[in-house]
């Protein structure tokens, strides 16, 4: 039986014989892993390993055997075998490929066949920019997206605007999907974890998503599992974080000086031989000993950012699975600030059989933070005289005896604590059955957990309670949201027509509650905020809230010949939030497309490559308001009856809607896409324009009413503006090789109508015409100066005070005829220029970004004291006889600022600022020296973010304009070491 056996088994092995070989980049010469490898015209194949080797078994004598060879990215080759017993296979980089198929919501198109306006980034390019959250790598990279970091604090978050804001009250953020299920905390995602990041900003796109697509939407892609060996990477970096640009303040001879004009100004100084009447005892020796502070040298520090990542992706042709771990770690610039984050990701998709398929996409991320109260408010403004310890060595709470504690007071021990602990869970669960060719039917679950705690503790002499009896807070959230969808999906091509119908079902529940509760004077400190119950004043709130929404959506996508192209979408939305009646909305929009380069008058062009017209027209809607604003609250008031306290209750300031119905965007979008030279160059141009009615606007109400404000579905907005993305290779040879993108911004947002037909809100600075956060004030035209005595006589002022400009030529200035827009935050374009290097194993990085146009008013060009009682900043130029400056008024010890005339008009300055984004210098250690390791590729980096800002006014040399006009929380700068590695 043995030798039977064998012998069978040496007639099967001499049917077969083995080919053996070796993939890879036909440009780089680097090997490829997981590059599939099949025999023509059968399922028997393989994948290359870790080395890009593969061995395969083939008939013996057939030397017609055909290997067709596939992976990602790259053009499928088929390579004849013949009688050849190795092969050394080389692939061409198809980048076009990269991005030919494009996610857009409840599937994928290829990007020729793009009907709407879309945006693809590859999660390489995110990985790009270290950075806490995905979102600040593609800030001025996208056309149409602004995108601007909150502060410069540890776990601080970004503000992000599709195409301007279209709401007054209402939100303006885009809708967010990771792996088709709504996530807003972007943040928790590891940019190595992404494949591709999707960016929907025409109606076109955003209609499958219904209302909450109004403003946008961005897909996140993760990583899936592949078929092969298991592939590792570890990706880490260590970086340095400084503040990058913040305002000074005045030293302490600046803030002497200061405080002696103030007093000259009266009559009550002339020389240093009045400073005893003029400055305290303390204040006094504090002068004549010099001891001089500078608090923001004290208070600010380095930070760093860290953040290691592992990742691993494995399977077979049936189990594909990807798991990744990753740690961020953030310490800000202040003490006390500093954020950990742990996350955990696991991908997996199963098929069973050839017709089912089920998958999980999972996340677990768990924070640790301590937040920082921003102690730099206090230390701009107290004054720099005097010492933080005194003789024996303890901490001075109330520096010169005054009435201000200590910048530094938080920083002691057992003084201030503000921690949180949060919990996020995405689960997204699938199955999806193909019963024949062209149909797709799919349901998916998914459900985002989030658990939230956060205390804080305040001593008696923190920058809070500034001497009052000592606070703590303890809070507690829990919310999710469940999303079902069901949708089924059918292709079919009859001859020169291919059609694809989408229709789709999907269910939206989200709850959440929470609790608060404080309490005062407890008697152990180190208890800080778990001693509540040994508290007095203890206060305890609840809240809860609940609200659904159902949708039917169906969606055409159609194309003749593959040239003329038809997307038409509809979907009917039910919201909860709205009144009874108003629930219900449908949105239609649709979209064509012609793609010229198809004709045969293009079709052999040298120059032309691609070329595509479209347009688009959609209706989205807008229900992002807060739930319940249908209804009026009562709200508990202190009431007594008889000179007993008894429980009252009247309606809560805010009054309910039973009208309110939706906020609705109509969209038109008009694109051309071109490709030149073989798509070396290529250009997207879109010019839209939204008008937005009906908006869900917060409006006041007149005292009498007896509530304050009411959101009805008044008022009107209009955005409209152009988009650029230009991408060129400039060079493309085998060692060298330049790649340069652009893109362009220009935006207008104005209000077409507010409520009433009114021109104006003034009390909110809304004004018809203008941007919906616009300026309104006096127009600063300098300092009244003594040659002008008699001139500002006339309007009751004197040479030092403010002069602001007569509009009306009346000889008076009053707040109805004087006062006109002076500008708005919104900037007028926006752009970034990025250009990479690639020679042999080195690239080489730049990005700039610019935004400009936008006026901010500035926190730091308005902290000026001309009492001299508080500290003001270095910049400040205030007039004196001797020094007729146009910037600041005289100082004067009976005058605060806010009493100074027109004081207003102070702070507002050009905010358009340049800057270097990114700059990474990158080498990758050649494949002979890895050769005989078990390590695949390693790649090391250095990067400096932010490193370098322009701004065009001189005012703001100091100051970070992305900031807005605030000083807390400082922006950063950040340097970074790190390591890529392939395992």
């Amino acid at each position: 039986m043995a030798a039977l056996c064998l012998l069978v088994s040496s007639m099967a092995t001499a049917q077969n014989r083995t080919i053996s070989g070796r993939v890879a980049d036909g440009k780089n010469r680097e090997t490829l892993i997981g590059v599939s490898v099949k025999i023509k015209g059968s399922t028997q194949g393989t994948s290359t390993d870790s080395r890009g080797n593969f061995s395969l078994s083939i008939p013996a004598g057939n030397n017609a055997v055909v290997l067709v060879v596939n992976y990602v990215g790259y053009q499928p080759l088929e390579v004849p075998v013949g009688n050849q017993t190795t092969l050394n296979v080389e692939l061409t980089s198809n980048e076009t490929a990269l991005s030919e198929v494009v996610v857009i919501g409840y599937g994928t198109v290829k990007k020729r066949d793009l009907t709407g306006s879309v945006v693809s980034v590859k999660g390489e390019d995110i990985a790009k920019v270290p950075s806490a959250n995905p979102l600040e790598s593609i800030q001025g990279k996208v056309p149409g997206v602004d995108v601007t970091r909150n502060t410069g604090a540890a776990s601080s978050g970004v503000t992000i605007n599709i195409r301007g804001t279209r709401s007054i009250s209402a939100g303006n953020g885009p809708l967010i999907i990771v792996d088709g299920v709504q996530y807003s905390s972007l943040q928790d995602i590891s940019s190595n974890d992404i494949a591709s990041m999707e960016v929907l900003k025409d109606a076109s796109s955003t209609a499958i998503y219904g209302s909450r697509g109004a403003n946008g939407v961005i897909l996140i892609t993760t990583k899936k599992g592949v078929a092969g060996k298991a592939d590792v990477t570890f990706n880490s970096y260590y970086g340095i974080s400084k503040v990058a640009r913040y305002p000074s303040v005045m030293n302490g001879d600046q803030y002497v000086q200061l405080r002696r004009e103030a007093y000259r100004t009266t009559g009550n100084w002339a020389s240093p031989a009045d400073d005893a009447a003029i400055f305290n005892s303390a204040e006094y020796a504090a002068v004549q000993n010099r001891d001089f502070l500078n608090y923001q040298d004290l208070l600010l520090h380095d930070g760093h950012q860290q953040d290691y990542q592992l990742g691993v992706r494995a399977g077979t042709e049936t189990t594909k699975a990807y798991f990744s771990l990753d740690y961020l770690d953030e310490k800000g610039i202040v003490k006390l600030d500093q954020s950990k984050r742990y996350t955990a990701r696991l991908n997996l998709d199963q098929s069973i059989g050839k017709i089912f398929t089920t998958g999980m996409q999972g996340q677990f991320t768990h924070y640790e933070i301590d937040n920082r109260r921003d102690p730099l408010n206090q230390g701009n403004k107290v004054s720099p005289l005097g010492t933080l310890f005194d003789a024996q060595g303890n901490f001075i709470v109330y520096p010169l005896q005054g009435t201000f504690v200590s910048p530094l007071a938080d920083e002691q021990p057992d003084v201030y604590s503000n921690q949180s602990v949060i919990n996020r869970t995405l689960i997204s669960a699938y199955m999806e059955l193909k019963p024949f060719k062209g149909l797709v039917a799919r349901s998916n679950l998914g459900v985002n957990l989030n658990t939230n705690r956060g205390g804080s503790y305040a001593d008696r002499y923190s920058i809070d309670r500034n001497g009052s009896v000592p606070k703590a807070t303890y809070s507690a959230s829990n919310s999710h949201l469940i999303d079902i969808e069901n949708y089924i999906t059918y292709n079919k091509e009859i001859k020169d027509h291919s059609f694809t119908l989408t229709g789709i079902n999907s269910l939206l529940y989200n709850r959440s509650d929470n609790i608060a509760a404080s309490g005062e004077n407890q008697l152990l400190k180190s208890q800080l905020f778990y001693g509540l119950g040994n508290t007095q004043n203890q206060a305890v709130t609840t809240a809860y809230s609940m609200n659904n929404l159902i949708s039917f959506a169906g969606r055409l996508n159609y194309a003749y010949k593959g040239k003329y192209l038809l997307t038409a979408t509809g979907r009917t939305d039910g919201s909860s939030k709205l009144a009874e009646g108003n629930k219900w909305a449908f949105f239609p929009s649709a979209a064509v497309a012609w793609r010229i380069s198809d004709e045969d008058f293009l079709k052999d062009s040298k120059v032309v490559s691609d070329l595509k017209l479209k347009y688009s027209y959609g209706i989205a809607g807008s229900d992002n308001i807060d739930p319940y604003s249908t209804q009026s609250s009562l709200t508990r008031i202190a009431f007594a009856y008889d000179d007993n306290s008894a429980p009252a209750y009247t309606y809560s300031p805010s009054v309910g809607n039973v009208d309110l119905t939706w906020e609705k965007t109509k969209t038109n979008d008009v694109g051309i896409e071109a490709g030149f030279f073989k798509n070396r160059i290529t250009a997207a141009i879109d010019y839209y324009d939204s008008r937005t009615y009906d908006l869900l606007l917060k409006r006041s109400l007149p005292p009498s009413d007896g509530v304050t404000s009411v959101i009805q579905n008044i008022a009107k907005t209009r955005n409209k503006g152009i988009e650029v993305l230009i991408s060129s290779k400039n060079i493309d040879g085998r060692d060298f090789q330049w790649n340069t993108n652009i893109s362009f911004t220009r935006n207008r947002e104005k209000i077409v109508e507010l409520a009433g037909g009114a021109l104006s809100d003034v009390a909110n600075s809304w004004f018809v015409g203008s941007p919906i956060q616009s300026y309104y004030d006096y127009q600063k035209v300098g300092i009244w100066q003594t040659s002008e005595t008699a001139e500002a006589a006339k309007y009751g002022q004197k040479p030092g005070d403010i002069h602001v400009k007569d509009l009306n030529n009346d000889g008076k200035i009053d707040a109805t005829n004087d006062r006109t827009i002076i500008g708005t935050n919104r900037p007028k374009w926006t752009g970034g220029f990025e250009n990479t290097f690639t020679y042999k194993n080195w690239d080489l990085n730049i990005y700039l970004f610019a935004r400009m146009g936008q006026t901010i008013y500035a926190d730091f060009l308005r902290r000026y004291n001309p009492q001299g009682i508080e500290n003001s900043s270095a910049i400040i130029n205030y007039w004196t006889p001797e020094n007729p400056s146009n910037d600041y008024p005289r100082p004067n010890k009976n005058l605060s600022l806010a009493s100074m005339l027109y004081s207003s008009s102070l702070g507002y300055v050009d905010g358009s600022f340049v800057r270097l984004r990114n700059i990474t210098l990158g080498y990758k250690v050649p494949k002979a020296i890895l050769e005989k390791t078990f390590v695949k590729s390693i790649r090391i980096y250095a990067t400096a973010r932010n490193p370098f800002t322009y701004t065009k006014s001189d005012l703001l040399k100091e100051y970070d304009p992305e900031r807005g006009g605030s000083e807390n929380g400082p922006m950063t700068k950040l340097y970074t070491f790190g390591l890529n590695a392939n395992f």
